[in-house]
């Protein structure tokens, strides 16, 4: 019996044991503690290239000046896509180089221009070595399709290449039974007497770029010789280098000594079938169209920011649209067919020298006016 008991009440102590631990309960799980997510910062603003700045700045000045020598429908689509791109205002005259060169010479230094825009480097050339101009290393110039195109101490970029040539009026000179002149020494001979016209040595870059191209060709007296040969049949001189061109075709002019991307102009736009043009069979020189800041601009800025605008095809397209046809001097801008479509060759020109030109302009048009006994009422500037 004793026994018996012993072991019931080991079995109660069991079945005790058992029911304390399914009575126990289990812990709960803990998440360990979520690490803190480190603070957002912001990436430091990128610093603004170079042109992005120069065009904050221009556009804080407001106002660009231009003085353009190129024809004047050019200049004014010109200066309306720079304000369309930039909204900066523009404000802008048309005036031949000589024109600009006499007013930034009197200016002395404090213009009323910010920039120039199209004409010949002759007279850029005088008013660089005059301190007149800026020097400004322009971004866009790794475009120009070489080093003859710019000013080696950035005084003056080109933008394109005119060929100097005659315009003649066929219909004119069949009347008269007179031939079409080939080369230069032909506009020296009688029958072309009080048929030639060309522009002013004062006031034209075209005029000054014939004067080098004579005596680079014949010599310096015989260049000089050559000029007052050919005033003998030079009926009018005009102010601008463009202006012989717009009267062939009405046969006012019936020989026109220029640039024939202008006798272009006339003949496709004006419809001026009438007239010829004519590379000189022994050779002729060109221009380089260019654009420049003057010294003591008001807008700086802004200037520079128009020599960009210049070199690039913004700008330069536009001068096909709008009646000029010269060869464009930079890389990633769109040739003229129509110029190729005359026979114009940009490379078939005598090997002009531009620092001789530079260095003794000024001198050469002093020499060619004694020449002509200090010229007539047909060289009058006003």
């Amino acid at each position: 019996m004793k026994k018996l008991i012993a072991i019931l009440l080991s079995l109660v102590m069991v079945l005790g044991l058992f029911a304390g631990c399914g009575a126990q309960k289990e812990a709960p799980a803990t998440e360990a503690p979520k690490a803190e997510a480190p603070a957002a910062t912001e990436a430091p603003a990128a610093e603004p290239t170079y042109m992005e700045k120069l065009i904050a700045d221009a556009q804080a000045e407001g106002t660009l000046v231009v003085y353009g020598s190129c024809e004047e429908e050019y200049l004014a689509v010109a200066c309306e896509k720079f304000q369309e791109l930039y909204g900066i205002e523009v404000q802008y005259q048309r005036l031949s180089t000589g024109e600009v060169q006499s007013k930034v010479e009197e200016e002395a230094g404090n213009p009323s221009g910010d920039v120039w825009f199209g004409g010949t480097t002759d007279p850029y050339n005088v008013c660089a070595a005059e301190g007149l101009l800026e020097a400004y290393e322009a971004e866009n110039a790794s475009h120009l399709l070489g080093e003859a195109y710019r000013d080696k101490d950035g005084y003056w970029y080109g933008i394109y290449k005119g060929i100097l040539g005659f315009m003649v009026n066929r219909d004119e000179l069949d009347r008269m039974g007179i031939t079409v002149p080939q080369d230069w020494a032909d506009l020296t001979k009688p029958e072309y007497e009080g048929l030639v016209w060309l522009s002013n040595y004062n006031t034209a870059g075209t005029a000054k770029l014939v004067i080098n191209t004579m005596i680079q060709k014949y010599g310096h007296d015989e260049g000089i010789q050559y000029l007052v040969d050919l005033d003998k049949n030079v009926h009018v001189y005009t102010k601008s280098g463009s202006g012989p061109s717009k009267n062939v075709g009405t046969g006012e002019c019936v020989v026109g000594i220029g640039f024939l991307h202008d006798g272009i102009t006339q003949i496709v736009d004006n419809g001026y079938g009438n007239i010829e043009l004519v590379i000189p069979s022994s050779g002729t020189s060109y221009e380089i169209g260019a654009t420049a800041i003057f010294k003591g601009a008001k807008h700086p800025n802004a200037a520079k920011l128009w020599i960009e605008f210049a070199l690039s095809p913004d700008c330069v397209n536009l001068a096909q649209d709008n009646g000029s046809y010269q060869f464009l001097v930079i890389d990633n801008a769109t040739q003229p067919a129509v110029a190729t479509e005359f026979g114009l060759d940009p490379e078939n020109v005598m090997d002009y020298d531009f620092e001789d030109a530079k260095n003794n302009i000024k001198t050469y048009i002093e020499e060619v006016m004694t020449a002509l006994g200090g010229g007539d009422d047909r060289f009058k500037t006003e």
